[in-house]
């Protein structure tokens, strides 16, 4: 059984609809309805309603959810909780109230939702952990990506990712006696109808020339949740296309 956190996203869907390829049991849980799934056969899937920014009761949320379904084999966090201010965290603009709130919504939750999950996985002395990060997790941002459009780099996005990785390692090192593996996945720029000036400038740092899509991402986090991968543990997997490599 696979929970994906966020599978009502750009990249969950992807995720949901690549592992019931494979016949798994998927538990889709998410602040968005099933009706974004009205194509797909819903009784293949379950679907729980939560809104993790409810950081208070996440134990007591996760805990029902678990009751009602089952520890879960794998668990691939792809969520993307935000602020209404996100887009104001740049350099710039940002603001150490909103820092503090995205920093709680994201990295904080990403964190101990995967505490929570790994320490249910205790009693089947097995699972694995997928936690998404970025490439810029990674490295730092280039601004010149952004510039005459209304998009900007942002100092909260790149904490967030980068203490993800971090606490995919620590995780990892402490949950391996318990055989449970926790991992970061990387992806590089998701094609999702930005500015074509930064798409432009984007390729050209690309090796492959192009940007993701969803499915490239939702392709490794499959492969990290399943038995292919049983000995890859506190890896930070890259899906970039070489962005990372010049």
């Amino acid at each position: 059984m696979i929970y994906v956190l966020g599978g009502s996203g750009l990249i969950g869907r992807e995720i949901v609809d690549g592992a019931s390829q494979f016949g798994a049991k998927i538990v889709i849980i998410d602040i968005e309805d099933r009706l974004k799934f009205k194509n797909k056969d819903l009784n293949s899937l379950k679907f729980e309603k939560l809104d993790i920014s409810n950081i208070k009761n996440l134990k007591k949320n996760f805990d029902k959810i678990i009751t009602n379904n089952g520890i879960p084999n794998s668990f691939i966090n792809c969520s993307y909780p935000k602020s209404k201010d996100w887009n104001k965290n740049s350099y710039k603009h940002v603001k150490i109230e909103s820092f503090r709130r995205n920093i709680d919504l994201h990295l904080n939750t990403y964190i101990w939702i995967a505490k929570i999950i790994a320490d249910k996985m205790i009693k089947n002395k097995s699972g694995s952990i997928i936690q998404l990060s970025s490439i810029y997790g990674n490295l730092g941002q280039d601004p010149t990506l952004y510039e005459d459009t209304k998009m900007s780099e942002s100092m909260t996005y790149t904490a967030i990712k980068g203490g993800i990785i971090n606490s995919v390692k620590s995780m990892a090192a402490y949950y391996g006696k318990y055989n449970i593996r926790i991992n970061a996945l990387s992806p590089g720029g998701v094609f999702d109808n930005q500015n074509p000036k930064f798409v432009k400038r984007y390729l050209k740092k690309t090796p492959l020339n192009r940007m993701a899509k969803p499915k490239d991402i939702a392709a490794a986090a499959i492969f990290l949740s399943s038995d292919a991968s049983t000995y890859i543990t506190g890896t930070n997997f890259l899906v970039d296309g070489g962005w990372s490599c010049i």
